[in-house]
């Protein structure tokens, strides 16, 4: 099997506390030996010293001292891992409430995200925020893990009542795509093995899941953008007239001999010729990171964009935006941010704030309009410059921003454009 190759799936993990989230992670990766001995062998002396009598496979992943001491999780730990089939980054993400601005950077480049149920206490309230934050941010794939089956007698009832309640539940959310496994993290019950406890359950173990499940098409392979990173000008003799233009494929694919346009001027050209680190391409497509040759000679810097002629963004500079709020100070309405999006900076203020939302009931609160640490809210922008933008929900990379503080060079908020 040639690794170099091998496909990259992305996938976040979220639960209330306790849910067994990072002993999850650690049995993944003690049972497909993803972890050197060393690794296991100061987990197996932390477990002696805290006096447990089994291995305590969370501390596997919990990297900072005070998690480890706390026993939970508080920032983004990313784990690396593979298996002959695919490579995997994991983004372990907090299940308190103060931590939802960590869920929200975790899970924001993620294909599955696995919401972790505790077969004890079925759908609480932690679930149905996890879950919303996931359709929010549009994640393809959701994967409904009822954990601690060992605790429950490993019970089919048990079991179809969860995932009874979770579907009622997952109607309101807009994600297409959703998956249930019984699993038991401590005892390694459908991790990576088929468990001999649930004869009664047909489904794959969840590292066949993570394997196997299609993520091709998660990308948008039908919008063609691409926002300039940098211009390439060698200015030496062997490539004297070169200007290419570098950057990351955020959507739909390009080909040579293409019309495209070019903003925010409008002119029209041709694409001459990709080339990647590789040699030169036929076609390019996301993720990969090219750089475009051109035609005619046209001025083009850093955040312009290529798209095609017939297919072209939004390009304006009045945003809605759903936010979630990042910093201690709360956001002010009217206030300046600076404003990142895709590889294009401007400045912007803050117009409207038209509702907080309650993540937990859903609720649109429109009186309350103190946005604080934590808070998601639908919000109104004006850009000092126009950007060139698609809607979230059709396209992650061109719909997304990113707010900072000038005076603190701060990130204050990540964004969805609706």
């Amino acid at each position: 099997m040639d690794f170099k190759h091998s496909e990259l799936l992305r996938f976040t993990t979220a639960g209330n506390v306790d849910d067994g989230k990072s002993t999850l992670i650690g049995r993944l990766l003690y049972d497909s030996k993803s972890i050197f001995e060393d690794q296991l062998e100061a987990v197996q002396k932390a477990s002696e010293r805290r006096g447990e009598s089994e291995v305590n496979l969370a501390l596997l992943t919990d990297g900072l001292k005070a998690e480890r001491e706390q026993g939970i999780t508080i920032d983004v730990a990313y784990r690396y891992f593979s298996t002959p089939k695919r490579k995997f980054i994991i983004a372990d993400t907090p299940g308190h409430t103060q931590y939802t601005r960590n869920m929200v950077t975790g899970a924001s480049t993620a294909n599955v995200a696995l919401i972790l149920v505790d077969a004890r206490t079925g759908v609480v309230e932690q679930t149905r925020r996890h879950s919303f934050i996931a359709s929010l941010l549009q994640i393809p794939h959701l994967v409904v893990c009822i954990n601690k089956m060992d605790l429950v007698d490993y019970s089919e009832e048990v079991y179809n009542n969860i995932k009874e309640e979770f579907e009622k539940f997952s109607y309101k959310l807009d994600v297409k795509d959703v998956h249930f496994i019984p699993i038991s993290a401590l005892k390694g019950d459908n991790i990576v093995t088929r468990s001999e406890n649930m004869p009664w359950y047909g489904g794959s173990t969840l590292l066949y899941y993570l394997e196997n499940v299609h993520i091709g098409s998660d990308h948008n392979f039908i919008d063609a953008r691409f926002p300039v990173q940098f211009v390439i000008r060698p200015n030496n003799d062997e490539f004297h007239d070169y200007r290419g233009y570098a950057g990351r494929v955020a959507a739909g694919i390009l080909k040579k001999g293409d019309d495209v346009t070019l903003l925010p001027s409008g002119f029209t050209t041709k694409i001459a010729k990709i080339d990647s680190h590789a040699g030169e391409v036929a076609e390019a497509f996301p993720p990969m990171s090219v750089t475009v040759l051109l035609e005619d000679d046209y001025d083009l810097s850093r955040g312009d964009m290529i798209v095609r002629t017939h297919n072209q963004p939004t390009v304006g500079q009045d945003l809605e935006v759903m936010i979630c709020w990042f910093n201690e100070r709360p956001l002010q309405l009217n206030g300046k941010y600076a404003i990142l999006h895709t590889t294009q900076q401007a400045r912007c203020v803050v117009k409207d704030i038209r509702y907080r939302l309650d993540v937990n009931s859903l609720h649109r609160d429109v009186e309350d309009k103190n946005i604080r640490m934590n808070d998601i809210a639908r919000i109104v922008l004006r850009t000092t410059k126009p950007l060139f933008f698609d809607p979230y929900r059709r396209n992650r990379n061109t719909g997304s921003i990113i707010l900072v503080d000038e005076g603190t060079n701060e990130t204050v908020a990540a964004g969805m454009i609706i």
